[in-house]
C-alpha cells in the first residue's frame, strides 16, 4: 500500500464572475485538457488535476492507493489583495472537498488560505476543517518574508489548535543571487530549507511543539543545514552530548535536531543516497511519499526507489502508508 503526500489539484473552472486577478481555466480543442491562464502564467493541465475518475486511473497505474490532494502551488497568489485572496481560496477549497468526497477512501484534501493577512487566514481555518479538509498547504515565504516571522505564528498556534497539518511548499521568492533559470530547481531547494529554519530559529516550532508540518522535496537542503546548528548548540560532533561551555549558540531548550525531527519531509529528492541520509539523519516516522504529480511524472511504479535502499519492513510501512495519516492526524486504515 502506497499513500502519496504531495499530490495536486486544479479546479476545472473558475466563477463567470469572478475578479479579473482569478484564474482561467480554458477548453484545448480535441483534447480532455484545460490551459490555465493566471497572470503571466500558461499552463497545459492534463485532466488528472481535475478529474477524479482520471486520477484514480492513474494512481492505479503507478500503484498509488491514496493522495493527499493540494492546490497547485501557483494559486498561492499571495499577492492578491486580502479579500480576492479569501474569494480564491474558499472556491478552490470547495472544489478540493467535493473531489475528495467523491472516493474519501482514496483521497484527503489541503485547503489554501490568504496568508497575506495572517489574521484572515487564521480566522479561514475553521471553514477549512469544517469542509472535510485535512489542513493547509502554504508557500515557503509571503512575498519574500519567511514563514517563521512572527507576525504568522497566530496563524500556526491556530492550525495547531484546531489539529490541522499544514504542508509548506518551496516556492520560488525574488532573488538575484541566482539566474531567472534555477527558479524551479537550486531556489526551490533553498527556499525549503530557509522555510523549515525559519520556524525553527523564528520560535514557531518551540511555541506550537503539537503543530504537524511536512516540507515538500524535503525541505531541500535542510537535511545537510540542521547538523550544523546542532553543532552551534551543542559544541560536538554526530549528536553527541553537548558540552555548553563548548557551544556557540546553546540553550536549554530542545536541540535544533530535536526540532528538526517533529517535521514530516516527502520523498521527492530523485536520488536513493539522499533518502538514505534521510531516513538515517530525520528518521523512518518522519518521511512521507511525495510525487508533485500530475505536475511532475510519478516514479514508476511510485516508490520504488524508496523499496530499494533496504529499509525493514516497518520502516518502509511507515514511509510508504502510515506516516501520512500521522501527518494528516488520521487513522491509517490497514494494509
Amino acid at each position: 500500500m502506497l499513500a502519496d503526500a504531495h499530490a495536486h489539484l486544479l479546479p476545472r473552472d473558475y466563477p463567470a464572475d469572478a475578479p479579473a486577478c482569478f484564474p482561467r481555466m480554458e477548453p484545448v480543442d480535441g483534447e480532455s485538457a484545460r490551459l490555465l491562464l493566471f497572470g503571466a502564467m500558461r499552463f497545459k493541465a492534463r485532466d488528472a488535476f481535475f478529474d477524479a475518475e482520471r486520477r484514480i486511473e492513474e494512481m492505479a497505474a503507478s500503484g498509488v492507493d491514496f493522495e493527499v490532494l493540494s492546490p497547485m502551488p501557483p494559486l498561492l497568489r499571495y499577492d492578491l489583495p486580502a479579500g480576492d485572496g479569501l474569494t480564491l481560496a474558499r472556491h478552490v477549497n470547495e472544489f478540493t472537498a467535493t473531489l475528495c468526497a467523491s472516493d474519501p477512501a482514496r483521497f484527503a484534501g489541503l485547503g489554501m488560505v490568504p496568508l497575506q493577512d495572517p489574521e484572515v487566514a487564521a480566522a479561514e481555518l475553521a471553514a477549512v476543517r469544517d469542509a472535510g479538509l485535512r489542513g493547509v498547504e502554504i508557500a515557503s515565504n509571503v512575498l519574500g518574508v519567511s514563514i517563521g516571522d512572527e507576525r504568522f505564528l497566530p496563524f500556526f498556534a491556530e492550525a495547531e489548535r484546531l489539529g490541522l497539518a499544514v504542508f509548506v511548499h518551496a516556492m520560488p521568492s525574488p532573488t538575484d543571487r541566482l539566474p531567472p533559470s534555477t527558479m524551479g530547481t537550486y531556489v526551490v531547494g533553498l527556499e525549503g530549507a530557509l522555510a523549515a529554519a525559519s520556524l525553527i530559529a523564528g520560535g514557531t516550532a518551540a511555541k506550537c511543539p503539537d503543530l504537524r508540518l511536512s516540507f515538500s522535496h524535503a525541505a531541500g537542503g535542510f537535511g545537510l543545514m540542521v547538523p550544523r546548528a546542532q553543532y552551534f548548540w551543542s559544541g560536538t560532533w554526530n549528536e553527541e552530548p553537548p558540552v555548553p561551555e563548548r557551544a556557540l549558540a546553546h540553550d536549554d531548550g530542545p536541540s535544533p535536531l530535536d526540532y528538526a525531527r517533529r517535521f514530516y519531509y516527502d520523498s521527492a529528492v530523485f536520488d536513493a543516497r539522499a533518502l538514505r541520509y534521510l531516513v538515517d539523519l530525520m528518521g523512518a516516522d518522519r518521511l512521507l511519499v511525495g510525487s508533485d504529480f500530475p505536475a511532475m511524472p510519478r516514479e514508476e511504479p511510485a516508490g520504488r526507489t524508496l523499496r530499494t535502499i533496504g529499509l525493514p519492513e516497518a520502516e518502509l510501512n511507515d514511509i510508504l502508508w502510515d506516516n501520512a495519516f500521522r501527518f494528516l492526524g488520521m487513522a491509517a486504515p490497514r494494509h
